[in-house]
Parts: C-alpha cells; sequence; structure tokens
C-alpha cells in the first residue's frame, strides 16, 4: 500500500508543479500581451500619421479585436484572484484560456504590423526615395538617343512585324519617365501639406513609372541580341532539317512521315532569300515546329515498325464476333426481359456504347469497312474485343437471372409450383415471358 500511495503524492507534486507553471506563463503572457497593444497603439498613430486611415484601416481593425478579446482574458485573471475559492481544474481551464488568447493577439498584431512595416520604412525614406526617383529618370533619358537610334537600325534589317516588339518603346519610356518626375513632384508637394496619403500614392506611381521605362529601354538592347542569336539558331536548324530529310527519305516513308516531310520542306522553301528584310522569331518557330512534327512522324512510324500490326482478317473475324456477341445477347434480353436485371442490362447498354464508339473511330461502319489503316487496327481489335466481352457478361447474367426466375415445371401441372397452384405458375412464367406488358387482372383472367 505504501507503494500505491506514494505513487498517488507523486502524480500529484506533478500535477501542482504543471499547474504553477501554468499560471505563470498566463501571467507572463497576460503582461507581454498588454505591453504589445501599447506599442501597437503608438505604430498605429505614426502609421496613421505616414500612410493615411485608408492604409491602417486594417491594423485599426485588428486592435480593436484584440483589445476586445484581451478584455477576457483581464476578468479570467481577476477570477483567479477574487474571494471565492476556485478548484484546481477551473484555475487550470482559466489559465489556459488566458495563455490561449493573449497568444492570439500577439499572432494578430505581429501580422498586420509585418504587412505596414515595409510602407511605413518607406514614408519615412519618402525625400531620399522622391531624389532616387529623379536621379534614375534623368540617367535613362540619356539612354532615349540610343534606343531610338538602335530601332532605326534594326529596322533596315528586320521586318516590321518582327520590330513591333520594340519599335515603340523609346517613345513609351520617354512617357513614363516625364510621368514620373511629375509624380515625384506632386509627392514633394502632398508631403509638405500634410498628405501623406496621396503622397505615398504619387510616390508609387513615380517608381513603378520609372521600373517600367528602364524595362522598356533594356527591351530594346535585349532585342538586338536575342535577333542575332535567332539568326544563328535558324541556320543551324536548316542544315539539321535538310539532314532530316534525307535521312526520312531513306526509310520507307509512311502516310504520316511523307506529309511531315511536306510540311519541312514547304518551311524550309518559305525561308526568304539574301537582303530581305525578315522575321527570325517567327521563322525559327515555324521551322522548329515542323522540325519537331518530322521528329515525331519517324519515331510513331518506327515504334509501328517495332510491333506486329494485326491483319486485317483478324480485325474484321473480331468485328464480326463482337457483333455476333451482341445479336445474341440481345435476343435473349429482349425475349426474357420480366426476368433480367439491372446488371445484364448494363453490360449490354456497355457493350453496344462501345460498339458504336468503334464505328466513330473508324469514321464509318466497321461491319462494311472494307479497308481499315493501319494505325488504326490495334485499337479497333481492342474496342471490338471489348464490346464482345462485355456482350458474353451480359449473355451470362441475362442467363443467371432467368435460371433463377424461371418457375419449376411439375408433373402435375403446365406453369410451374410457385404456390402450388395453376395461377401462381402461370403468373410467374407468363411474367417473365411478356415482361411486365400483361399485368394484374389480366394474368389472373387467363388463368382462372
Amino acid at each position: 500500500m505504501s507503494g500505491f500511495w506514494g505513487k498517488r503524492k507523486r502524480e500529484q507534486e506533478q500535477l501542482q508543479a504543471q499547474d504553477a507553471d501554468l499560471e505563470r506563463k498566463a501571467q507572463t503572457a497576460l503582461v507581454s500581451a498588454d505591453e504589445r497593444i501599447r506599442v501597437t497603439s503608438d505604430e498605429l498613430a505614426f502609421a496613421e500619421a505616414e500612410l493615411g486611415p485608408d492604409s491602417t484601416k486594417e491594423l485599426r481593425e485588428a486592435l480593436a479585436s484584440v483589445k476586445q478579446h484581451m478584455a477576457e482574458a483581464f476578468h479570467l485573471h481577476q477570477l483567479n484572484h477574487d474571494e471565492i475559492p476556485d478548484t484546481p481544474e477551473e484555475l487550470r481551464t482559466r489559465n489556459a484560456r488566458i495563455a490561449q488568447l493573449c497568444e492570439w493577439a500577439e499572432d494578430l498584431l505581429d501580422d498586420r504590423t509585418e504587412s505596414l512595416a515595409e510602407r511605413i520604412a518607406r514614408a519615412r525614406r519618402a525625400p531620399e526615395i522622391i531624389a532616387t526617383v529623379r536621379a534614375d529618370a534623368a540617367r535613362l533619358r540619356t539612354r532615349l538617343p540610343q534606343a531610338r537610334e538602335t530601332v532605326q537600325r534594326l529596322g533596315a534589317r528586320y521586318a516590321p512585324e518582327a520590330l513591333a516588339q520594340v519599335d515603340v518603346n523609346p517613345s513609351e519610356a520617354e512617357q513614363l519617365l516625364g510621368f514620373a518626375e511629375h509624380s515625384a513632384a506632386i509627392a514633394e508637394r502632398r508631403r509638405e501639406a500634410g498628405q501623406r496619403e496621396q503622397a505615398n500614392l504619387a510616390l508609387e506611381a513615380a517608381t513603378e513609372s520609372v521600373r517600367r521605362a528602364a524595362t522598356l529601354l533594356d527591351a530594346v538592347e535585349t532585342f538586338e541580341v536575342e535577333a542575332l542569336r535567332a539568326e544563328s539558331t535558324l541556320s543551324a536548324i536548316v542544315e539539321d532539317s535538310r539532314e532530316d530529310i534525307v535521312v526520312a527519305l531513306r526509310e520507307k516513308p509512311t502516310p504520316a512521315v511523307s506529309a511531315a516531310i511536306s510540311t519541312l520542306q514547304s518551311a524550309l522553301a518559305s525561308l526568304p532569300g539574301a537582303g530581305v528584310n525578315t522575321d527570325p522569331f517567327a521563322l525559327l518557330s515555324r521551322l522548329r515546329d515542323a522540325n519537331a512534327g518530322l521528329d515525331a512522324a519517324i519515331e510513331a512510324a518506327r515504334e509501328r515498325a517495332a510491333r506486329v500490326i494485326p491483319p486485317l482478317e483478324h480485325v474484321r473475324h473480331a468485328i464480326d464476333d463482337a457483333d455476333r456477341q451482341l445479336a445474341v445477347a440481345r435476343d435473349v434480353i429482349a425475349g426474357h426481359r420480366g426476368y433480367i436485371g439491372a446488371d445484364a442490362r448494363t453490360r449490354i447498354a456497355e457493350s453496344e456504347r462501345v460498339r458504336v464508339d468503334l464505328d466513330r473511330y473508324l469514321g464509318t461502319s466497321a461491319s462494311v469497312a472494307t479497308t481499315i489503316d493501319e494505325d488504326q487496327r490495334d485499337q479497333a481489335m481492342a474496342m471490338a474485343r471489348r464490346a464482345a466481352h462485355l456482350a458474353g457478361e451480359a449473355l451470362q447474367l441475362a442467363q443467371r437471372d432467368i435460371d433463377q426466375s424461371r418457375p419449376q415445371q411439375g408433373p402435375d401441372q403446365w406453369g410451374g409450383g410457385y404456390g402450388g397452384g395453376r395461377r401462381g405458375g402461370g403468373d410467374g412464367m407468363m411474367g417473365g415471358i411478356l415482361g411486365g406488358l400483361v399485368i394484374g387482372s389480366l394474368l389472373d383472367g387467363m388463368f382462372d
């Protein structure tokens, strides 16, 4: 017994230690969260001054929600220390709730203040950013003459449709730089007037305009490099394509390979001669697609050559077998509709669907098709076998339903033995034969 009481005492001591630790955690969290609320209130005031009330709406709403829930936490802490005695379970529950509320409050405020931190830092650096915008705009303006000269030089070498990517970039960049300088001036004036929110919006517009102008000017220089690279790649692909055509013609071309060769030859023939302004990007894309099409056709032809193509007679036999299986299954089901359950009906419907899909795949009635393309034979045979298999299953299921539902013939009665009377036997057999078309009093009258 001493061991039992000793173990129980140790468990109580451990629980008391855990409760004491939870109480300290709740008190520390309460102090930390309350201090965080006070600091965030100060940050909110500064943020509203720098960014305006619209930008700080989420933080303001979060702070109000936190204060409301922290009121609950303080109330729970007060209950822990009032004059009313509390059980250990009550104290434990309250302290856990206090810690939970405080953790939630700090996480929410962290999230909202973090989303504003970058914008607040940006607002503090507004004078520096305005100066940077003006310096960047002035530097980019010096690149405008060179960009215009580059576009003019490219126009003498490349087709207008190729140059359409960059021909208006210099003029658009100049407009953006003017807008950036104007927006920077507005940001400066609004900031001096205390209209911080409008100032920040104008500053963001100025910064974005400078960034876009730089991108447009960079694109002019990039285009020239990429166009030269495209011309070099085009020459290599032309040589590769001619070699691919020679290789393809050495093999026995299939219709698909012959069509791909023709497409690639047309693409090669359409290449302009020397001195003609071209669009190297469009030419490269067309030639690459045609070359890839020939590669795919050759690969498909080689794969087909490596596998055994079913003889046309075998495919025809599979289709005929499917049609015969379907015909037999249809006749049995139609002749005994009253006996046939859902499984057999489902199999026959699926078999008929696959058979219809086979006709669609071949583009004609498979039953009368005199030729079937070699590329279609594998799939056609698989579909025909699938239809035959489903029809065979439908027939087996239908026969099962008939065997289970048909009345057993007895020596003393014509219709069988459900209920031991003529009416019972007649109803069972004739109901199955007639498929439910003649029911009720009519059957009763026939056998009375």
